[in-house]
């Protein structure tokens, strides 16, 4: 007998609730191990308050922003390395860096060049820029080139060459390195808001509860980051997905 998906994954998620109450009561020691129970009763009882959502708007509104001006330009340098060879040779050694140095040197840097205010937005960007770069090189450079000597010979306009050829290739390369990036982007940030400790934000939520040994509001505002970051990823992803292109439509760019 096949059970509809949604039963399936409710009695998935069921399972791990049990099984996390059981080795809570197995370790007996709340500040080593909290229970679901506990941390769902912590979690309603902030969500009452002004200051848990303007917590959590001032983490998502800064890591957002961190996360769009990383899409958009690494979506820029992506084009721009495509088309002058010099451009992506330039880039090389930067985005090796990115990729390379450790969060926590960025973060401390970060900390002296411009304060804590707008650490995560910085940090969030610096993560998901390489990501983005990178994909979208991969994904315009798997354009299919015969088609594209097709669109130069009958003088295609740029805009349809971006929309018929271009846009189907680099789409799925796109998807796939958002989905990364969204997860890292939270996850950096947040580790940022940890060190930087801002006003207003998840992070300086965690450093506290950490100071407190308050476990209980640990793993609550760990199931807030778990929540909003789903949330957004599959909204983005799904604005991603309804851009048109000529992949979608019968229409052929003539």
């Amino acid at each position: 007998m096949r059970y509809p998906l949604w039963i399936k994954k409710s009695l998935i998620l069921l399972f791990w609730l049990v099984l996390w109450q059981a080795a809570a009561a197995a370790v007996g020691n709340s500040i080593l191990l909290v229970g679901p129970a506990e941390v769902i009763a912590v979690l309603f009882s902030q969500a009452v308050t002004a200051d848990f959502w303007l917590t959590i708007i001032g983490s998502f509104s800064k890591i957002s922003l961190g996360f769009f001006l990383a899409f958009f330009s690494g979506i820029l340098l992506g084009s721009a390395a495509l088309r002058f060879s010099l451009a992506e040779e330039l880039l090389a050694p930067l985005i090796s860096l990115m990729k390379s140095v450790p969060v926590a040197s960025f973060v401390i840097l970060a900390l002296i060049w411009m304060g804590s205010d707008n650490l995560c937005i910085f940090i969030s960007f610096l993560v998901v820029l390489p990501i983005i770069y990178v994909n979208t090189l991969a994904g315009l450079r798997s354009t299919d080139q015969k088609l594209l000597e097709m669109a130069r010979i009958f003088r295609i306009p740029l805009r349809r060459r971006i929309r018929y050829l271009y846009l189907p290739a680099l789409l799925p390369h796109l998807k796939a390195g958002c989905r990364i990036a969204l997860g890292m982007s939270w996850k950096s940030g947040v580790a940022a808001e940890v060190i930087g400790t801002p006003r207003w934000s998840i992070g300086r939520q965690l450093y506290l509860s950490k100071t407190w040994l308050d476990t209980a509001n640990l793993f609550a505002w760990t199931l807030v980051i778990i929540a909003v970051s789903t949330l957004f990823e599959k909204l983005f992803l799904f604005l991603l997905s309804r851009i048109p292109h000529g992949a979608d439509r019968k229409e052929t760019p003539t």
